[in-house]
């Protein structure tokens, strides 16, 4: 079993703050796309295991998940979660009122697809800038299923560590819980927590990293 890291909590409010600032980037493009304020925000976020998240997030649970690779500082799966129940609201707000609601599901994929894109490429951006390194992403793949079949627990010899995001998603017409995670292998858990020192250290020494003003 993978060892989870021992996070500090100035560490941890970093992450917070950086992922924080991420989503409220997606939350604004997407609020130009529907013309309807979008309002998203990080709770909380920890480190678990692959296996345990599955189990957190219930096997009973059916999920739309949307997932791209990332290259470059450091490798890593990013994978946007919602549950499937709520991804009709989710689509409905990007195509319109005007859509006959036997034609949305047509389409689910397409929206998804584009708010995965939007939300990751947001977080994974602002994570990109404020330790100014390069992270290029590949096209989103969309999934349905258990979060055993969206996160593929058994596919990994080993349980590789995941960070995990809860995402709070406000919407005009309801509050939708989303979930973000960042899977590392043990390098790229390596290089994300040196990243986030320099980042720390360059707070400290009043030095504001790409994307932040300081106060």
């Amino acid at each position: 079993m993978s060892e989870l890291p021992n996070i500090s909590e100035i560490e941890a409010d970093c992450l917070m703050e950086i992922f924080n600032i991420g989503v409220g980037h997606a939350a604004a493009a997407m609020s130009n796309i529907v013309n309807e304020e979008v309002r998203m925000s990080v709770p909380s976020l920890h480190f678990t295991t692959r296996s345990d998240a599955a189990d957190e997030l219930g096997a009973d649970l059916s999920l739309c998940g949307i997932s791209q690779h990332y290259q470059g500082a450091y490798a890593t799966e990013a994978i946007l979660m919602f549950p499937e129940t709520a991804s009709f609201e989710i689509v409905r707000m990007m195509v319109g009122d005007m859509i006959p609601a036997h034609e949305l599901g047509a389409m689910e994929r397409e929206a998804m697809c584009e708010i995965g894109n939007i939300v990751l490429n947001a977080c994974v951006g602002t994570l990109a800038n404020m330790f100014e390194k390069d992270l290029i992403g590949s096209l989103p793949v969309f999934r349905v299923g258990s979060s055993q079949h969206i996160l593929n627990p058994a596919d990994e010899e080993d349980d590789p560590i995941l960070l995990m995001l809860r995402i709070d998603f406000s919407l005009e017409r309801q509050q939708i819980e989303g979930y973000l995670a960042f899977i590392l292998d043990m390098s790229a858990l390596r290089d994300l927590r040196e990243q986030i020192r320099i980042y720390i250290s360059r707070l400290e020494a009043g030095i504001a990293p790409v994307g932040l003003s300081m106060p």
